[in-house]
């Protein structure tokens, strides 16, 4: 970690098992110079964090561009044991024997370093967490983040396997563990098959066909073995038919039957743990499954079933990088880094990347560089709306794009149709910059390439929807120095504020219909709206496409009371409140707000509230269950939308619902 000034720089990570550098080891090390503190995990990654203060040239094709960041911005890059010399070089020459730099390995803890890496992947990452399901036409199932982490059991899985029961944040127990693990395979197939690097291996494997080696219980039984209940394609015996059979096996058969073997030897053991501890979770991360199709199947058949599907195995996105991220949590204790929520750069990571043998020939490039990882501190901390009915069951998208393939095609030929005016509008909102050009063009490369990586990995950053396509530009736009493209439009809005009606629009009829609410809460984005009884407005706190932010509103509001003493009369007296959302997105998460917020909303016994406009209201929440009454209301600005929801374009969505008692 390292604290200094305003913007970010990016740091390294070490692994035995990753994949190998295409670039040149200084090209990915060069920019952690300004980094403070610096940790390593010698199985995981280095990584360091950092907001430094000074603008670096970029030449490969990572680049991290230093903008004027608030926050602090966290930076991971695993690559090969085989460059870990270069590394260390680099460390040598640039942070060692300086008074501002602090290294921390997971040597020093390496369990308690997994723990608090894990514990927090799981608070900060939405769709962190997955189950794998092959015949699936979405393999990858992610979860919603549940209010309450705990308990769960972690397999980590990398030479051998360690299992470790986690009650607390710092209640944690290592209850067992195996000698045959990731290095077993990488051992034993290094012997079966002469192949020494393990990608190479797992590629052979995804290859075979483990019944030419493997015993099945039909070639012991003749068929099912209907008494036990055990189907014939079940393994009876791993390798057993080499032992008789008089012929040369291939490779890939090897290697096939032996990550089978390994992997359901390991889902079995984790599965008698957790029913031993009466645990319903398990999170299997290290260096061993790495997202690997056969791996992930086989446990995860192995786990349900030995336990008849009372235990579920559930796999993480980032699963190597928590050794890495525990150690720079306990080297950064002084400056508490669990007081903030933290939320990932889409820009700035690679995504989670299939290592199935049908890759396209993009892809396949891409699974040949290193992974890179980044995490942005949020200024204050996030947490549940109060109001909603059910957070551990919220799910604040309205449309899955990772499920429902012909929405997918189209949002993402729409993203890539809105490229060319994203770019104009960026260039547009810094008319004096000499280079505003040339940015906005490596933004246009930048967002193209993620959006092509969607196309082929839907699931590359968690569930796939409209928000996260959104989030996503966002996040290309800041690093290439476009925080607000829309800055100009919304600075001639406000000025013409007054020729905006401040009539309550869609509140009247409320007030109509019984007696004044006592306090509403009201999501706006370009639009200014008020009621008569106490009424929190909240808005963005970054920018996010033409939506009004909360600075922007303390401007404009300040002007109206000007002229309207209403407005001023509830300003003064505090029934008017303006808070911020915690937000930089033009779509809305209810259980990612600021505490602030939330506190609020509680103290005010609100109940009321209003989501408007299309992000916020249609493409998220549409369906969110509050405890209290609520209005979800919008204009529908897109055809296709507009004919899924069975309307017109410009139709009005105008959602009023009273919770059921």
């Amino acid at each position: 970690m390292a604290e200094r000034g305003g913007r970010g720089t990016s740091s390294g990570g070490a692994s035995s098992l990753d994949k190998s550098i295409t670039l040149p080891p200084d090209e990915i090390f060069r920019n952690l110079e300004n980094a403070k503190s610096f940790a390593i995990d010698i199985v995981a990654r280095v990584r360091s964090f950092d907001y430094s203060g000074k603008d670096i040239e970029h030449e490969s094709p990572y680049e991290i561009t230093v903008q004027e960041e608030i926050t602090a911005r966290l930076h991971f890059i695993k690559f090969e044991n085989t460059y870990i010399e270069t590394c260390l070089d680099f460390i040598k020459d640039h942070l060692v024997n300086t008074e501002t730099k602090v290294i921390k390995a997971t040597g020093e803890d390496v369990m308690t370093c997994l723990i608090k890496g894990c514990n927090f992947v799981l608070k900060n990452i939405p769709h962190e967490v997955f189950a794998y399901q092959k015949d699936s036409e979405t393999e990858f199932r992610f979860q919603t983040n549940h209010p309450n982490i705990f308990p769960y059991l972690l397999v980590n899985i990398g030479s051998g396997v360690s299992i470790v029961k986690v009650e607390t944040e710092d209640k944690f127990e290592w209850i067992g563990g195996s000698s045959i693990g990731g290095g077993t395979f990488w051992g034993l197939g290094a012997l079966l098959t002469k192949t020494k690097k393990f990608d190479e291996l797992l590629q052979l494997a995804s290859k075979g066909k483990h019944t030419n080696v493997d015993m099945l219980v039909k070639d012991v039984y003749g068929g099912a073995y209907q008494t036990l209940g055990l189907s014939g394609n079940l393994i009876a015996s791993s390798f057993g038919k080499s032992a008789t059979a008089d012929k040369e096996f291939s490779k890939d058969d090897m290697a096939k039957s032996l990550l089978h073997m390994i992997s359901n030897d390991i889902g079995q053991l984790a599965c008698l743990y957790a029913k031993l501890h009466n645990l319903h979770k398990i999170y299997f991360g290290g260096f061993f499954i790495r997202g690997h199709p056969v791996t992930m199947r086989t446990i995860t058949y192995s786990i349900n079933f030995f336990s008849k599907g009372e235990v579920q195995a559930l796999f993480l996105r980032h699963e190597g990088y928590l050794g890495a991220i525990g150690a720079f949590l306990k080297g950064a204790e002084q400056d508490n880094p669990n007081q903030y929520s933290w939320g990932e750069n889409y820009a700035g990571s690679s995504g989670l990347m299939s290592t199935s043998p049908d890759l396209s020939p993009m892809q396949r490039a891409r699974s040949s560089t290193f992974d890179m990882f980044e995490m942005d501190r949020l200024e204050r901390p996030l947490v549940n709306l109060p109001l909603l009915k059910d957070p551990s069951t919220y799910i604040p998208d309205t449309v899955d794009l990772t499920d429902d393939t012909m929405a997918r095609k189209y949002w993402l030929t729409c993203f890539e149709e809105a490229l060319d005016g994203v770019v104009k509008r960026a260039i547009a909102s810094q008319p004096d910059s000499i280079d505003a050009a040339e940015r906005a063009e490596k933004f246009r490369q930048k967002y193209w390439n993620k959006l092509q990586t969607l196309r082929q990995q839907p699931f590359a950053y968690g569930t796939l929807t409209v928000r996260s396509l959104l989030d996503t530009r966002e996040h290309c736009l800041n690093e290439f120095n476009f925080p607000d493209p829309y800055s100009k439009l919304n600075t001639n809005e406000s000025l013409n504020y007054e020729n905006r009606k401040l009539n309550p629009e869609c509140t009247g009829f409320l007030l109509q219909e019984g007696p004044p609410h006592k306090c509403a809460l009201i999501f706006a984005d370009n639009k200014l709206l008020s009621r008569g009884t106490e009424v929190i407005l909240a808005c963005n706190s970054g920018p996010a496409l033409n939506d009004v932010t909360y600075s922007e509103s303390l401007i404009v509001t300040e002007r109206i009371a000007a002229m309207d003493p209403i407005i001023q009369s509830a300003l003064k007296e505090e029934r008017l409140l303006l808070v911020q959302t915690g937000s930089s997105s033009p779509c809305l998460d209810l259980s990612r707000l600021d505490k602030g917020l939330a506190l609020l909303v509680r103290e005010r016994k609100t109940d009321l509230v209003i989501i408007e406009g299309m992000g916020r209201a249609i493409h998220t929440n549409y369906y969110a269950a509050l405890k209290c009454e609520s209005l979800k209301l919008a204009v529908i600005k897109n055809s296709w939308l507009a004919d899924r929801l069975g309307g017109k374009i410009f139709s009005v969505i105008f959602k009023y619902e009273v919770p059921s008692e």
